[in-house]
């Protein structure tokens, strides 16, 4: 003779982590919240992007980029390969490196001083946001390139990946502060552009002159926040 049981969820519950604790066991825990991500904030020193094409008339037909060392972000590097670059009334700067790969187009990113330097009015842009912005020459050793445009001083930024961006609750697109707490020379940098996808470690460039602001060698600390809404209300 059998007889069925008819137990409610509350009671299987019961009886399974009785049946746990009673053979030394704990009942499965929700896992933690994610450790805060490494965060690196890197200096990015002045350098050039180059299209394929200008590779060659720079460097010689049939020439390819020769990698020197990588960058931080897989698959990114710094080429054994400089090339001079010539403002308005011939001011120029020696030995800017470029960086690899190549891209579908020039590009020549610049710090504040080195753009006063060159004479160049230089625009702060997201990187490949060049449309309307001056040119210059770039020489190397096998030629010379005329860029209609393409220099610009890159808006300071965060690299991130999807996770990375679920952790701070921000997305692509959005607008974070960093804080560097580096003695007498503390700097908050605000609206750095998140540029958040599947692959990227979590970075910040800043260039030169910013780095040199806070003191970036000597920091004692760094955070990456969420720019939150302004609380203020607004007078009528």
């Amino acid at each position: 003779m059998s007889s069925s049981l008819n137990l409610d969820h509350a009671t299987i519950e019961r009886i399974v982590r009785q049946i746990v604790l009673s053979q030394g066991g704990t009942p499965a825990q929700a896992p933690a919240p994610s450790a805060e991500p490494k965060l690196v904030v890197s200096i990015s020193a002045r350098h050039i992007h180059l299209t394929d094409a200008h590779v060659e008339t720079l460097f010689g037909p049939g020439h390819v980029l020769t990698p020197m060392k990588d960058l931080y972000q897989d698959g990114f590097y710094a080429a054994e390969e400089t090339v001079m670059v010539v403002g308005p009334r011939r001011r120029m700067l020696e030995k800017v490196r470029v960086l690899g790969p190549t891209r579908d187009y020039s590009q020549v990113e610049l710090a504040f001083t080195d753009a006063i330097s060159l004479g160049i009015d230089a625009p702060v842009r997201a990187s490949g946001k060049i449309d309307g912005t001056p040119g210059c020459v770039l020489v190397g050793p096998k030629g010379a390139v005329q860029l209609d445009q393409g220099v610009i001083r890159a808006e300071r930024h965060v690299h991130m990946n999807n996770r990375d961006a679920d952790f701070y609750g921000v997305k692509n697109g959005d607008r974070m502060n960093l804080r560097i707490t580096s003695l007498g020379c503390t700097t908050t940098f605000e609206d750095l552009l998140v540029r958040a996808d599947g692959v990227s470690k979590l970075e910040v460039h800043i260039d030169t002159d910013e780095g040199n602001a806070c003191n970036l060698d000597a920091a004692s600390e760094i955070e990456l926040l969420k720019k939150e809404p302004c609380g203020c209300k607004t007078k009528h």
